[in-house]
Parts: C-alpha cells; sequence; structure tokens
C-alpha cells in the first residue's frame, strides 16, 4: 500500500476557454487563436465561484489560448509546456463548421464513422492519442526532475516539494478526450468537456499499468 500510495496523483485537466472559432462552433485546430472576452469573463466567474482546485505546479500545451487561460486561473505559477498537447490537426476541415461542410462528402464519411477516419490532410484519432501520451510520459519525466532536484535541498525543501501532487493541465478539448480514453475506461467522445471546464482523476500504477481512476467532471 505503501508504494500505491507513493504512485498516485491527483490530476485537475482543464479546457482552455473559448475563442472565436469556438463560439462559432468551428474546428480550432493547429491554428492560434487568443481567448475571446467572453471565454476570458467566463473563466474568471467560474474561477470566483470556486471551480477551480488548487494545484501544486501546472502544465499546458504551448498555444496561446491554454497559456492564456493558465494565466487566468493560475497567475502564481509559471506553466511548464508540453508540445505534443498540442491540439489535433483537423487538416482540411480546420476553420470550418458544420453549416461549411455538411455538403462535403469526406465529412459526412468522417461522421457516419463516428469521427473514426483520420482528417482529410490532417491527423489520425490513433496518431493523436499515441503524441498526447508521449506528452503525458514527457510530463511524469518533469515531475520526477523535480523530485530529484528536491533531494538535493535541505529537508525543509524536500518535504515542502514531496506534498505536491496535485497537478494542473490546461489543454484542448482534444487532449482531455485522448488522455482519458488512453488510461481510463470510456471511449473518446464520452470525455467531451465545455470551454473552461474539464476533469479530476487520480494517476496511478495498477498492476505496473498507468491508470486514470475515480474521474470526475469539474
Amino acid at each position: 500500500m505503501r508504494n500505491r500510495s507513493e504512485n498516485q496523483i491527483t490530476l485537475v485537466l482543464i479546457r482552455h476557454g473559448k475563442t472565436k472559432s469556438n463560439e462559432e462552433h468551428r474546428y480550432l485546430g493547429k491554428t492560434e487563436e487568443a481567448l475571446s472576452e467572453k471565454g476570458k469573463k467566463e473563466v474568471l466567474e467560474y474561477k470566483t465561484a470556486q471551480g477551480y482546485p488548487a494545484v501544486d505546479c501546472l502544465f499546458s500545451s504551448p498555444m496561446e489560448r491554454c497559456l492564456q487561460t493558465a494565466k487566468l486561473i493560475y497567475p502564481e505559477l509559471e506553466p511548464v509546456c508540453i508540445p505534443e498537447w498540442k491540439e489535433i490537426d483537423f487538416g482540411a476541415f480546420e476553420g470550418k463548421n458544420y453549416q461549411e461542410l455538411k455538403e462535403d462528402k469526406r465529412y459526412q464519411e468522417w461522421i457516419d464513422k463516428n469521427g473514426a477516419l483520420p482528417f482529410p490532410q490532417g491527423e489520425s484519432r490513433e496518431s493523436f492519442i499515441r503524441r498526447c501520451e508521449k506528452g503525458f510520459q514527457r510530463m511524469l519525466k518533469e515531475i520526477a526532475e523535480m523530485k530529484k532536484y528536491s533531494m538535493d535541498m535541505g529537508n525543509n525543501e524536500i518535504e515542502g516539494r514531496r506534498g505536491k501532487k496535485t497537478i494542473g493541465m490546461i489543454v484542448h478539448g482534444g487532449t482531455i478526450m485522448a488522455l482519458l480514453s488512453q488510461y481510463g475506461d470510456e471511449d473518446y467522445f464520452d470525455y467531451q468537456t465545455a470551454n473552461g471546464r474539464g476533469y479530476i482523476c487520480t494517476w496511478t500504477k495498477e498492476n505496473g499499468k498507468a491508470v486514470f481512476t475515480d474521474i470526475r467532471k469539474l
């Protein structure tokens, strides 16, 4: 039980706030876009309502909308960027919404296959999940380095850093779906979440395998 407890980490996965494209229900992947004024307001309102738990350290997608969200929610923390956590590449669908795509045969085929097909000129779900999982492994290495650094410090510093077990992750809706479907029990689209919201879960190892347990919505 001692090893299991030591390996447990609480994860707080938060989707970035709304952008103009989100408000217009457009596919927003690799395009850089800032938060809209409405998006900023909603995040701050939810923060005021104590919707976001305290975290000990913070990781983020390097995209602008995530970094802006991180600064709004946790201004006292400097996020560590994980490049593999950029949103999925929507390819030919990027920047378009349903009204603009509904006559596109490629889009209808993608819908008919429940989103399992690769995006035309873009990324497949499988490769995206693998990319996000690599980013998660990168984050774990970063955390291990933090612990290693703390062991070189004095006792007070060691004790202070050992208690850091709640990790904040400011990412994209797709990143959340990728990671939770990889390590949780449900399917990819079961983990959809609104802008500025997300999930809390526990990362641990069971029988040598990494899993997310106690997954619940913010």
